[in-house]
């Protein structure tokens, strides 16, 4: 706990004592449980136990997701509001190895807060709590749909509170479109809570057991979404690694210009679809480097027109290479048009204006900006303000000004972390090469006619 800031220590404080106040005080309430209550609290809270140990790891930093908030709504038909809370407290039991005190007892509290508040809906809205009966098992739909819709999002909500404090994830960068289709999906998977209710009917405790083959494969679908989205990372990845093993003073530059590349895709409004596609196109714009000559890449002097139509072809490379990486989408147009000028002077085909595609108009911004603001074989790094006013210099005509605006407003909200000083190359590494970089804007190729 002791790396947490003093933001997110006083969210734990404060989410655990509500929790806590909540729970106290409808166990002394009368009319909350009884005596024949408490078998049905250990099945459930066991069935929970189990779903909770076993989570499905998500792509935030040290996060985990379950499907185990069924048993708790689940608790909400049978034990009501304390019922669902102290289901949900089990948490803290929870035996997923790796996962601190501080971690447990707040999944424990929030989850807690969450059964409390459902159940308090469920009731609200005409709910009983109660074994449901076969004849009046419609009439807790309405009551249940309700408890679900406030219990997962809720859930989300402490959740991702706990996180953007913690600093593993800001909240400006999720992406609503993700965040609401996450939602649905996750309340579609609260319906086994009524399952489990409808079953307790006529099979009872039985029915925890009947629902734990669908809960499992509930985690299996969420884990292999995870696997997908990680598999695709790989990939990616591997091809840009691939790329800066040609230029020891490259390395990062691809990584830097998707995060750039996604700034600005977010200051214009794009959506999480696209958001993630620009982000594929910024780390592979130059994936096309790999068909262009390293000694033509890393070559001391002007260059012969030979080889600066082989400069120039890379971004047509670079479609051919990953044309066959169907998750790309719209990534394609970005990595083929990336050098494409607002005055039409651009390569490799020479679109102007609005017919270059949007995704190539942004990265070419973060390209240059990168590049400029990166230690160079042949120059040392330019300080951020110097390489902005080298943008506004060149907006409507090498840049386009909407997203030249756009990523000068990205940094003034948000910054950026400049590269640093690269250190002195590894010993028998070869970057004997002072060339020009061909996204330097400042320092632009010289051609020599072989004529």
């Amino acid at each position: 706990m002791r790396e947490l800031p003093w933001p997110a220590k006083a969210y734990l404080v404060a989410t655990v004592a509500t929790a806590v106040v909540l729970i106290a005080r409808g166990l002394v309430a009368p009319g909350h449980l009884d005596g024949r209550d408490w078998p049905t609290l250990l099945v459930l809270a066991l069935l929970f136990l189990v779903c909770e140990s076993v989570p499905t790891l998500l792509n935030v930093k040290q996060a985990a997701m379950s499907v185990s908030f069924s048993a708790a709504l689940a608790a909400v038909v049978l034990l009501g509001d304390v019922g669902a809370a102290l289901v949900g407290a089990t948490a803290v039991l929870s035996v997923r190895p790796g996962l601190e005190l501080y971690k447990r007892v707040f999944n424990g509290a929030q989850f807690a807060l969450c059964g409390y508040v459902a159940g308090w809906v469920f009731q609200w809205l005409g709910g009983s709590r109660s074994v449901p009966s076969v004849g009046r098992f419609t009439d807790l739909l309405v009551p249940f749909m309700g408890a679900a819709a406030v219990f997962v999002p809720l859930n989300a909500l402490l959740f991702t509170v706990m996180v953007s404090l913690a600093g593993r994830l800001r909240l400006g960068e999720v992406p609503l479109r993700s965040a609401a289709q996450f939602l649905v999906s996750y309340l579609g998977y609260a319906t086994f809570g009524l399952l489990i209710a409808g079953l307790w009917a006529t099979v009872q405790s039985i029915s925890a057991v009947l629902v734990l083959l669908p809960l499992f494969i509930a985690r299996w679908a969420f884990g292999q979404y995870l696997a997908q989205q990680r598999s695709y990372d790989a990939t990616i990845a591997a091809l840009c690694q691939a790329v800066e093993t040609k230029d020891y003073y490259t390395r990062g530059h691809c990584t830097r210009v998707s995060s750039a590349s996604t700034m600005i895709a977010q200051e214009i409004g794009m959506g999480p679809e696209r958001l993630r596609a620009i982000g594929y196109a910024g780390m592979l714009h130059d994936v096309g480097k790999l068909g262009v000559p390293t000694k033509v890449l890393q070559k001391d002097g002007n260059l012969t027109e030979e080889e600066f139509a082989a400069i120039q072809l890379h971004p047509m490379r670079g479609l051919e290479i990953v044309r066959g990486i169907d998750f790309l989408d719209e990534a394609f147009a970005g990595i083929m048009h990336h050098h494409e000028r607002q005055d039409g002077r651009g390569y490799p085909m020479g679109l102007a204006g609005a017919e270059i595609p949007e995704f190539a108009r942004i990265i070419a911004v973060a390209d240059a900006f990168d590049s400029m603001t990166s230690d160079r074989a042949y120059r040392k790094a330019k300080p951020i303000e110097e390489a902005l006013t080298e943008l506004r210099r060149g907006s409507g005509t090498q840049f386009d000004p909407v997203m030249v605006s756009a990523f000068i407003k990205a940094l003034d909200r948000r910054g950026w972390d400049p590269p640093g000083a690269m250190p002195a190359p590894p010993a028998g590494e070869d970057v004997d090469t002072v060339a020009k970089d061909h996204d330097d804007p400042t320092a632009p190729i010289q051609v020599v006619s072989e004529r």
